[in-house]
Parts: structure tokens; C-alpha cells; sequence
């Protein structure tokens, strides 16, 4: 029997309480992260000294503040250093790609689109269970030089199996598929990847889509539709042509893990403000409904 879509999202949002009820007050993600840092403010609006000021912002419900999504973002190690993160003046990793664009364009976009109560400031949490037991759904990105230590792929696993939900997106080619692969060899070295197919119900739980999205960084997608292109990747990097979504799954054959393969969803939500073009054939057709199909799909499952 389907059940409606409101009873759904009340589902979800249910299971977004109940991770944020269980988790202690010392387990809350302190100032993005173990470390306090002067350039990563806690409202991401006031990021860069305030740049990003007039990006959009809300109110959550007072009646149940805590019955709310928290858009949650990993920092992981990578080539660059221990953290893949540099220190002068706020700069980032790989993990910080992106940021804090399309974690707030996303956030805002699930408020105003769903019945599901979303905080307007989402996180930044480090590879460590106090920090991401708080979260149900965690976003991971550019993973082609992501370096864990088996401790650090031991907590991961963790999560995932304990209940968590990992996003991974924009990264392309087969070499930045074979520096992960190692990272998920540590992560789940008893378990293999499924490949997903159209018909899988996160490509149609809330947005129907009719083909597995495949969504360029946008300045790739510009210099195509420049030349008349009809196919949009990062040409640039081998065997990035086709575009694959890969899972994980736990012992209950729950979803623990999606894996967006040849695709940039991160950008589309960032972007969507730039170019008229790119936000209809890529931000409002694709990024967005893939997104909140997965976050939906991830809280109800």
C-alpha cells in the first residue's frame, strides 16, 4: 500500500528527531569540527566575511526546533594534508568544495519544496562518532585524493551501519574512481557496491526522473553548450563519459551509502543563481529533485 507524501515526510522528519534526541550534548559537532576555527563561522552566511549575507535564511518551527534536518557535511584527510584542509584564511580541502553555497542553496531549497523542517545553517563534522551520530545523512565530495586512515574508515563503517546515511558526489574519471576505491576497500572490505538502475525508487520517491542525471560542473557545462555540444562531462579525465550511481548496503539490506560517480550534484545546487541556462537544464531539472529524492529516501528507510 503507498502511503501519502505527507505521511512520509512526517516519517522522515520523525527520524531526524530521534537521531538529534539520542545524541548527548557532548556529542554535538562544536564549531564545525574538534578544533574551533576562527575562519569557519558557526552561520555559514557570515563565511568570508560575509559574503554570502543575502543567500537566503528562515525560521525553523518553535514548537519543535529539534524535529529538524541538519544538512551535514564530512571533512576528511586527503592529499593535501592530515585534514585536506589548509588553515590561511579559511581555505579548504577537497572536502570544502563547493561550500557554503550548495549546502545552503540545498537546505533551502528542501524547506520550500517539502513538508520537512530544515535547519538554514547546516555543518561541517570531522570523521569522528560523537560528531556524526548527530546527523542521519552526511555529504561527502571530491573524493579523488581522500586519504583515511583504517581507524578513521572503521568509524565511517560505524555509522553507516549503526543507522548514518553517506552522500559522496563530484568526482570524475577512472583514476579519481580508483584513489576511492581504495578508501572503500578499508571501508567495507566484506561488501561490494551495487550498481543502481533507473528503476530504483531514489530515482523516484518524490521527483520522478526518467534518466540517471548526469550533471556538469558549470564550467564545463558552459563551454559545451559554447560549442554546440550535447553531451556534458568533465572531459578532461578518462572514462568520465558515463555517469554511475553506486550503493552500499547493511545487513537489513538498508541503504547505508550512494555513490554519484561522473556527476557534480553539488554544483547544480551552488550554480543555480549564475547562468539561466544551466540553473533550468541542470539545477532545477536535475540537481535538486536528485537531492531531495536521496535525503527523502535516506530518512525513510
Amino acid at each position: 500500500m503507498k502511503h501519502s507524501l505527507a505521511t512520509l515526510f512526517a516519517a522522515a522528519s520523525l527520524l531526524v528527531a530521534l537521531a538529534q534526541d539520542s545524541a548527548s550534548d557532548s556529542g554535538t559537532a562544536h564549531h564545525f569540527g574538534i578544533e574551533d576555527d576562527p575562519y569557519l563561522p558557526r552561520n555559514p552566511r557570515e563565511y568570508q566575511n560575509g559574503r554570502f549575507a543575502d543567500f537566503p535564511n528562515w525560521n525553523i518551527s518553535k514548537q519543535l526546533p529539534n524535529d529538524t534536518f541538519t544538512f551535514a557535511r564530512l571533512r576528511y584527510p586527503s592529499g593535501y594534508d592530515h585534514y585536506g584542509y589548509s588553515r590561511r584564511r579559511g581555505g579548504g580541502g577537497k572536502w570544502m568544495v563547493d561550500y557554503p553555497d550548495s549546502d545552503i542553496d540545498l537546505s533551502f531549497r528542501l524547506q520550500q519544496m517539502t513538508s520537512i523542517q530544515v535547519n538554514p545553517n547546516g555543518v561541517i563534522v570531522d570523521i569522528d562518532p560523537a560528531q556524526m551520530r548527530n546527523y542521519p545523512f552526511i555529504y561527502m565530495l571530491e573524493v579523488g585524493q581522500i586519504s583515511l586512515s583504517d581507524e578513521q574508515a572503521h568509524v565511517m563503517r560505524d555509522y553507516m551501519l549503526n543507522g548514518g546515511f553517506i552522500m559522496v558526489d563530484d568526482f570524475w574519471g577512472s583514476d579519481e574512481w580508483d584513489a576511492f576505491e581504495q578508501a572503500l576497500k578499508q571501508i567495507w572490505p566484506d561488501r561490494k557496491y551495487v550498481e543502481l538502475e533507473l528503476e530504483h525508487d531514489i530515482f523516484h520517491c518524490v521527483f520522478d526522473l526518467k534518466v540517471k542525471p548526469q550533471i556538469p560542473g558549470i564550467g564545463f557545462a558552459q563551454m559545451a553548450h559554447a560549442r554546440g555540444m550535447t553531451q556534458f562531462y568533465e572531459w578532461n579525465k578518462p572514462n568520465a563519459e558515463t555517469v554511475h550511481y553506486r550503493a552500499y548496503y547493511d545487513d537489513r539490506q538498508r541503504m547505508c551509502m550512494i555513490i554519484c560517480w561522473n556527476t557534480d550534484t553539488g554544483d547544480g545546487w551552488e550554480e543555480e543563481g549564475t547562468d539561466p541556462w544551466y540553473f533550468s537544464q541542470f539545477s532545477e531539472k536535475y540537481a535538486y529533485p536528485l537531492g531531495i529524492n536521496i535525503i527523502f529516501y535516506a530518512l525513510t528507510h
